[in-house]
């Protein structure tokens, strides 16, 4: 027995021995700036085992002792290769040379980057470069609107930069900005979004097959990052376009230690708009009015050591239309009487994240963030009388009405990442936040006879704690099965109400020979926030209000399934099927509003459910003189209320039975390129009338009221909606600063794409459907400069 017991123990020395493994983890950057880079891959060229880095650059990779020709590769960068002798736990600082051209050969040391190895499914990540080549209405990048271009996404109307992901609604999507939620992400009544794309650094789109990590909402995350600031060098680049200009500075405040980045955008529509509102008034009756709408992002970042990281980024906009009247004055009895008049509309959002993240151990790694956000709505009318008396004294009369809407958020979040081995990425944490909602409240000011009055009209500010934690392991069985696994937990309390919901996530892929694979996901999802809206273009009057204990959250299950092949020469494809079905959707009741705020929300609104289904098709070629993709959508949205449409099923307005996109971008030379886009999707889904009567005749025989009637909700489709927008850049150097011309038509044919639709009557008297478009051809121009 004693011999056993040592020959066993021995062996175990052996096998100890044998099976020592080793970890090299460290940050891979831009050499040039010093930015981390996310989703770099680390590998070994022949066992093609390997990792990624997370969003800060961090990544940890464990082997056998052994010699490896290690690859550190990432689209648009030079591969570098070591030859690493693995004999202790190694600490690596890798950077990064970017390119502006890749030569063939990088495509055959890029294995790990192929869209067949992912686990996940249903996520498209773009570059940025790409964003920007993309044309765009009036020359404005638009990272919503390149998003728009994939499939499975769909705008809501011409121009507007909603996204309508597999079936969702505009608020089933999180949209993440550092980290922290935009419930906003609109300007110009929906014709651009807040994004400015010269302070992003990266973009990732998910539509399904949601990791564990995220949660809260039931369609699609859209998480951005922004620049964290040149750490070597002061850099500045910008826009001076048709209706707006942005500037980007960022620089070292401390070299190689802290760095800092700073972007602003602001439209001058309003000053253009001056004269033209002169001309169309008399002096007499002078009215100033104007919109207008600006963004500020600002980021620091300070390295505390090797091993602590530092982060502050602020992000602010707003839109403001405003309207006032220069002060008229008229005699009366005797007395000098004058009136005043201004109006006003606005939006914006405030968002702030505070991180810091800790590298534990050399498979450890942490992130502790602090949010704020604030969304607000507001409407402002005012009015005064006032009127100097013979006796000196002022009569004045006084009114004014405010409407007042949002949501304030608190947060706190902490994350890790956990690399025990190349087969397990494991990733955990848990999050807080404290929501501050505000339905709508309406306030009224008056001043008359000396009495002045103050009243406050509409709900309530309702408070509530949302909570979740979630695990997920990135496993690899074996070469061919990989499995992404997880759950979410997640509650909320509200009222004295907890709502709470386990939500498994499950992705899997198998690999096959010749580069593809087969690919599965479950998600299940939890929304504890609705957003009230009965517009059919961007307004900002839409309300967020929560679950309460009379209105149950929403939640979803998606199921999905395809395959990922890559091919030579950069190119990739993807086919998808999903089926999505949805509870607890909320729609405003027949004829309800946001306007009448005496009602409480929950009165005005039905609870229905929802389903989606379809087919999605991805071609893409990411590296080359020639880049792009092409995406198609065939899919089927509906929905179904009980006392909306008689209870039967209705499509969504917005369900579009073929959505097709072409994105093409064509590198002539180094200082010329030109892009186009063609978009092509089946009509909205609207709501005609059917029959037309008229009300019983009056004494004298004329009939007083017309009376429609509707039959089923959104059976009538509008025409087609299809596009091309055409872009070209010419690129010189005046002195140091590299300045790019930019020409882009939007609708270069000027198709008449439908906006909306009504009822009138031709010229000979009879009733007609006519189809109003709002954009022609579209072509502007902008200088963007860098240096």
């Amino acid at each position: 027995m004693k011999k056993i017991l040592v020959f066993t123990f021995l062996n175990l020395i052996i096998l100890t021995s044998y099976s020592q493994k080793y970890t090299i983890n460290g940050y891979i950057t831009d050499t040039s700036s010093g930015e981390k880079l996310i989703g770099a891959n680390i590998y070994d060229v022949h066992l093609l085992s390997g990792t990624t880095s997370n969003t800060y650059g961090f990544f940890s990779l464990t082997l056998p002792k052994d010699t490896y020709n290690i690859a550190v590769s990432y689209v648009g960068y030079k591969t570098q290769y070591f030859k690493i002798d693995l004999k202790s736990n190694q600490t690596m600082q890798i950077k990064l040379v970017p390119v502006l051209e890749l030569e063939e050969f990088v495509l055959t040391a890029d294995q790990i980057e192929r869209i067949e190895e992912s686990t996940r499914m249903s996520t498209v990540k773009i570059p940025v470069a790409q964003i920007k080549s993309i044309p765009a209405l009036f020359g404005e990048v638009d990272v919503l609107k390149a998003l728009q271009l994939l499939p499975g996404v769909q705008s809501g109307m011409e121009g507007s930069s909603g996204l309508y992901v597999r079936g969702g609604g505009p608020d089933q999507n999180l949209i993440l900005l550092d980290g922290t939620p935009v419930y906003n992400a609109s300007h110009l009544f929906g014709f651009f979004s807040v994004f400015n794309a010269d302070a992003i650094k990266n973009v990732e789109l998910i539509k399904g097959g949601f990791p564990a990590r995220y949660g809260g909402r039931l369609s699609s995350v859209i998480d951005i990052s922004l620049k964290e600031g040149n750490l070597k060098k002061f850099h500045a680049e910008g826009s001076i376009g048709l209706i707006a200009s942005r500037i980007t500075v960022e620089g070292p405040i401390i070299k190689d230690r802290t760095s800092f980045i700073i972007s602003a955008r602001r439209t001058y529509i309003d000053v253009i708009a001056q004269p033209i509102i002169r001309l169309a008034t008399s002096s007499d009756e002078r009215i100033t009015a104007g919109y207008y709408f600006y963004d500020i992002n600002a980021k620091i970042n300070h390295k505390l050591g090797e091993k602590d990281h530092l982060y502050l980024s602020v992000y602010t906009g707003d839109d403001q239309f405003y309207m006032k009247a220069k002060p008229s004055s008229y005699l009366y009895d005797g007395v000098l009487y004058t009136d005043r008049f201004s109006a006003g509309l606005g939006w914006g959002n405030l968002t702030s994240a505070l991180r810091w993240n800790h590298q534990f151990s050399n498979k450890l790694f942490g992130n502790l963030t602090m949010t704020y956000s604030r969304y607000n709505f507001d409407v402002t009318d005012e009015e005064e009388n006032y009127a100097e008396l013979p006796n000196d004294s002022v009569l004045r009369q006084f009114y004014s009405i405010d409407y007042l809407s949002g949501i304030n958020d608190i947060a706190g979040k902490i994350d890790f990442d956990y690399v025990p081995n190349p087969n397990h990425f494991i990733k955990f944490g848990t999050n807080w936040i404290y929501h501050t909602f505000k339905p709508g409240v309406t306030s009224v000011s008056m001043v008359f006879g000396g009495v002045d009055t103050a009243t406050n009209i509409g709900a309530k500010d309702v408070y509530a704690h949302e909570m979740a934690v979630y695990l997920e392991d990135d496993w690899k069985l074996s070469d061919k099965l990989k499995v992404n696994l997880g759950v979410h937990y997640s509650g909320f309390l509200v009222n004295d109400k907890y709502y709470n919901h386990v939500q498994p996530r499950i992705a899997l892929r198998y690999l096959f020979r010749k580069n593809w694979s087969i690919k599965a996901s479950y998600a299940s999802m939890q929304q504890y926030i609705h957003l009230l809206t009965n517009t059919n273009i961007g307004l900002p009057t839409d309300l967020w209000v929560p679950a309460t204990d009379k209105i149950l959250p929403q939640n979803s299950q998606q199921v999905a399934a395809g395959f990922a092949k890559s091919f030579t020469k950069g190119f990739a494809l993807s086919i998808e099927g999903y089926y999505k079905w949805m509870q607890n959707l909320i729609e405003y009741r027949d004829g309800a509003t946001w306007l009448n705020s005496t009602d409480d929300w929950q009165d005005k609104v039905e609870v229905g459910k929802g389903w989606s289904y379809g087919m999605e098709v991805f071609i893409e070629k990411k590296l080359g003189s020639t880049t792009g993709w092409i995406g198609y959508t065939l899919s089927w949205t509906e929905r179904q209320f009980r006392n909306i449409n008689f209870g039967e099923k209705y499509p969504y307005k917005y369900d579009r039975r073929h959505d097709l996109s072409v994105v093409l971008n064509h590198q002539f030379t180094k200082n010329f390129d030109m892009s186009l886009t063609w978009v092509y999707g089946t009509g909205n889904a609207i709501t005609l009338p059917v029959v037309r009567a008229y009300s019983f005749p009056d004494p004298y025989g004329w009939y007083t009221e017309e009376i429609e009637y509707f039959d089923k909700k959104n059976d009538y489709r509008m025409a087609a909606y299809h596009r091309l927008d055409y872009s070209a850049n010419y690129t010189f150097m005046i002195k140091k600063v590299q300045t790019t011309v930019n020409l882009s038509v939007y609708n270069a044919y000027s198709r008449r794409n439908p906006f909306f639709y009504y009822f009138g009557y031709d010229n000979q008297g009879n009733r007609a459907l006519y189809r109003v478009s709002l954009f022609p051809i579209i072509p502007s121009l902008s200088v963007n400069f860098k240096f």
